[in-house]
């Protein structure tokens, strides 16, 4: 028995045991005793990660999918979520624990997965995946980049990022159209910010969505004073910006409207 990919599900199965063991080992297992891996399909990163430290669980959509785990892996049956992990509330399951992310992330939904992990940073110090090369590229890219964003920023923020290795579409079945990559997310040990965290999320996104404007430009909806205004770093475009200038940023925004 094996599953077949389903294409609305954005399925591509890893057939390469090398690169599932290289994913597996990008875990450093520091500081949480808990792995939680998002979309294991038929199991191949998943042998691997059985072999670790932390107890692993796994969070599967497809029904299938489930079928085939809770039959080939006796020793996770327990540990089988049969839900959609953007809907789910991780507390739930694994209470105030700290639980690591991991997976070959589904292309389709790869960014809410990066989104909602940092809706729940107290709870996950560390996230290992494979997205599309392009997207992964963009998660750690750095300030002077045409793909710097929202994403990189916001992500950043929180988290250190480093791009390990890039995977062909070969080791896929069936293959993408593309070229895929697997980054490491740290948490960082201060990972709260000195700012209002809302109005941060929402500077750097009004910033990005008219990214070819100065900063003056794309940011009048906030209302600033003619004095802020006046700033230097109004002058700048969204991708010239750092990730500490843009809390820089928000922080003279906070101060301006106080």
């Amino acid at each position: 028995m094996s599953v077949r990919a389903k294409k609305h599900l954005g399925q591509h199965f890893l057939k390469d045991e090398l690169i599932a063991q290289q994913i597996a080992d990008s875990l450093t297992e520091k500081g949480y005793n808990n792995v939680l891996e998002i979309g294991p399909g038929m199991g191949v990163l998943t042998k691997y990660l059985l072999k670790k430290k932390p107890t692993i669980h796994v969070i599967e959509i497809d029904t299938e999918s489930v079928e085939y785990l809770q039959a080939h892996y006796l020793n996770l049956a327990n540990r089988i979520i049969s839900k959609d992990f953007l809907k789910i509330n991780i507390e739930d399951y694994f209470g105030k624990e700290q639980v690591a992310i991991i997976g070959n992330f589904p292309y389709n939904i790869s960014t809410q997965i990066v989104f909602k992990t940092l809706e729940n940073r107290h709870q996950i110090p560390e996230f290992s995946g494979m997205f599309q090369k392009e997207v992964a590229k963009r998660i750690a890219e750095t300030a002077g980049s045409k793909v710097y964003g929202i994403l990189s920023v916001l992500t950043q923020a929180f988290y250190n990022v480093e791009y390990l290795f890039t995977v062909p579409p070969t080791v896929f079945d069936p293959p993408p159209k593309v070229d895929s990559g697997v980054i490491r997310l740290t948490r960082k040990e201060n990972y709260t910010l000195p700012v209002d965290e809302k109005l941060f999320f929402k500077v750097v996104k009004t910033a990005f969505q008219q990214r070819r404007k100065t900063l003056r430009n794309s940011l009048k909806t906030f209302n600033l004073s003619d004095n802020l205004r006046e700033d230097i770093i109004f002058g700048q475009r969204p991708e010239q910006l750092s990730v500490q200038e843009f809390i820089n940023l928000t922080s003279k925004i906070e101060k301006d409207a106080s």
